[in-house]
């Protein structure tokens, strides 16, 4: 297979997964699980009930506090925008039928995501007794588009029916699984590395290959991370999907436009500081080790490059909406940033043809999934100075991975 059949494979394949992640068009669905636990179905109503006296045992739950005969509002750890635990004010209608208990939960309030995004979610428990203690069945219905968010809310219902009856026997209940552990993210980093090999052919230069690959998928994520952490966020990781590329992943909700225009670009940012580095190394390595550099040098300009493409989803895109507050002045710098990433692949002598095919296939990138999760508030506007830091970032970052994608391609042709 050769590589531009490969290169395109792989464009087809991760096109397809990510559709089927955020914008299959899956509609609305229940989830369902059912646990035996061992406690009478009374003692579980108050621990899986928001009015509930112990509805604080799950360790993201700070409080549950009834407000009325049908209403409670819940305070979680986890932090809004600035930096307060987030709280909900939820409706909640019980029924009881002889021995069983049947509780309905429907989010009326939320201080850092818009209503809208909980129109459609019921959270149901049913309670009935069985030998051994009380079969527990969980429904959760949601309206959904793309599997990715469903996979997650079937992840967090086992960690919590696992949670719950660890905590009825000891009473510690540990949320926490596997996925988030440094050496689960590894392991998928090495699967993601195998499963790319085949892409690059199956010898020592195409292991190579899809070895500097993930590479630079972590310093990607690095950077994002760095970026988080600046802006004061308490937690943050990365989650690795193989094939796909990383996620980073921070401890709360965005603050500021200036936020998201920073953490956005610091994926391409903290890569392009290796840049001057890496041809410096080349300028003094041997040939075997510096045709190695120029390598990983071409694979990181180009896969930071395609990043800041000005499209919705990219890093880039996300960058050029916080900078431009005009429609025209945004329609402007995408145009130009998109012709000057055109100009870096006809440098280095890609076809014409080429170009627009692969324009056309990242737009279609762009375009899938393009809604989002709108937040209570709007974010906090970015003043004229920020502006012009987040501009010359981006166009420092621009022009440090085109020149390495220029210099590595010259020195390896010459």
């Amino acid at each position: 297979m050769s590589t531009s059949v490969s290169v395109v494979l792989l464009l087809a394949i991760n096109l397809g997964l990510i559709w089927l992640l955020i914008a299959a068009p899956v509609g609305r669905r229940t989830l369902r699980l059912s646990r035996v636990l061992k406690a009478s179905p009374a003692r579980l109503a108050g621990l899986v009930s928001p009015l509930g006296s112990e509805a604080d045992w799950h360790p993201s739950v700070l409080s549950s506090e009834p407000l009325s005969s049908d209403r409670a509002r819940q305070t979680f750890r986890y932090p809004d925008r600035r930096g307060e635990p987030i709280t909900r004010t939820v409706s909640v209608r019980e029924a009881r039928d002889g021995d069983g208990i049947a509780c309905e939960t429907r989010v009326i309030e939320d201080s850092a995501l818009d209503s809208s995004f909980w129109e459609d979610y019921v959270d149901r428990r049913f309670l009935r007794p069985v030998p051994g203690g009380t079969l527990m069945t969980v429904e959760q219905t949601d309206r959904y588009r793309g599997i990715a968010f469903l996979l997650f809310r079937y992840v967090q219902l086992r960690r919590e029916m696992k949670a719950l009856d660890q905590w009825l026997a000891t009473g510690q209940g540990e949320v926490r699984g596997i996925l988030e552990r440094p050496a689960t993210q590894m392991v998928l980093a090495i699967l993601s590395t195998v499963l790319l090999w085949p892409f690059f052919g199956l010898n020592v230069r195409g292991l190579m290959l899809s070895s500097f690959l993930t590479v630079v998928i972590v310093l990607h994520e690095f950077g994002h991370m760095a970026a988080y952490r600046a802006f004061g966020h308490k937690r943050v990781r990365m989650i690795f999907v193989p094939l796909l590329g990383g996620i980073a992943v921070g401890g709360r909700p965005y603050n500021s436009r200036f936020e998201v225009a920073v953490c956005a670009l610091m994926g391409a940012g903290m890569s392009a500081f290796l840049v001057p580095p890496l041809i410096a190394l080349h300028d003094v390595a041997s040939r075997a080790t510096g045709a190695a550099v120029l390598v990983f040098l071409l694979i990181l300009g180009a896969f930071n490059l395609l990043n800041l493409l000005p499209m919705h989803r990219f890093d880039g895109g996300q960058v050029l909406r916080q900078v431009f507050s005009s429609r025209a002045g945004l329609l402007s710098a995408s145009f130009l940033v998109t012709l000057a990433i055109v100009f870096v692949g006809w440098r280095i002598g890609l076809p014409f043809t080429l170009l627009i095919a692969g324009l056309a296939v990242f737009t279609l990138l762009s375009l899938i999934g393009a809604g989002g999760v709108k937040p209570r508030r709007a974010l906090e506007p970015m003043t004229p100075p920020q502006r012009l830091l987040a501009g010359f970032g981006f166009y420092a970052a621009l022009a440090l991975h085109g020149y390495a994608i220029v210099y590595a391609c010259d020195a390896l042709i010459a």
